[in-house]
């Protein structure tokens, strides 16, 4: 049986561009730690996870080295410069790899209410099938509407779901996938890696996970990460 290395590549290398003010919201507060500290925590006390790679800004970067030692994290190996796409960050982290790599775990830095449990859930899956990703059913009915706003058509809700990260791919495959995107001129057109996947025919499991697992977009999302995190804190 093979045996497997896992790396963790966390992508916070965003603008920040929707919450406001000069702070990236990686470094916003959540109950006296930061976004990335929480995120990076989830990763360092889950027993799937071998190594991790941050991707980030150049802005960023002492931040958040300060922070990884601040906390006394072990796994995180390398902080490297985020691309100007997705795609691209994903592949500067990739780059620094550990060479016994196999696997992949990529997940959004801004997703700082990931648990371990979690982590290892959809590790286990993307082990077993090459590609997975944790994601919870749609509640809401969802609409597609054209331009002028006018619905077009209601899609079943029964075959919908909110895809979350991480999502764990078996290395080679993810590369091959990218590579091909690539050769097509298409590779900068994905901002979810699952995508990267299903457009070249490749498949992806679906792992259900947790509807704590919300991604910081606005100041509300601040406030809804600290009721969680109280509420975790209770229990």
């Amino acid at each position: 049986m093979e045996k497997t290395f896992v790396t963790a590549i966390v992508v916070a290398a965003g603008g920040s561009t929707r919450m406001g003010g000069h702070v990236s919201k990686q470094l916003m507060c959540i109950l006296g730690k930061s976004v990335i500290e929480h995120t990076l925590g989830a990763f360092e006390n889950s027993d799937s996870i071998d190594e991790v790679i941050v991707v980030a800004r150049d802005c960023d970067k002492e931040e958040i080295e300060k922070r990884i030692e601040r906390n006394g994290f072990k796994k995180i190996k390398n902080i490297v410069t985020g691309g100007k796409t997705r795609s691209e960050s994903v592949r500067n982290g990739i780059s620094r790899c550990d060479k016994k790599t196999t696997h992949v775990a990529i997940h959004d830095g801004a997703r700082p209410m990931v648990t371990p449990e979690d982590i290892e859930n959809v590790v286990g899956v993307g082990i077993c099938t090459g590609g997975a990703t944790l994601g919870t059913k749609v509640i809401d009915t969802i609409k597609i509407i054209g331009k002028d706003g006018i619905i077009i058509s209601t899609p079943e809700r029964e075959k919908l779901v909110a895809v979350q990260t991480p999502q764990v791919f078996r290395l080679e495959e993810y590369i091959a996938a990218l590579d091909q995107l690539k050769e097509k001129g298409k590779e900068a057109e994905f901002t979810d890696d699952c995508a990267i996947f299903e457009a070249t025919g490749r498949n992806v499991k679906v792992v259900e996970g947790s509807r704590e697992n919300i991604k910081i977009t606005t100041m509300e999302d601040i406030t809804a990460a600290e009721n969680i995190l109280r509420n975790r804190r209770k229990a």
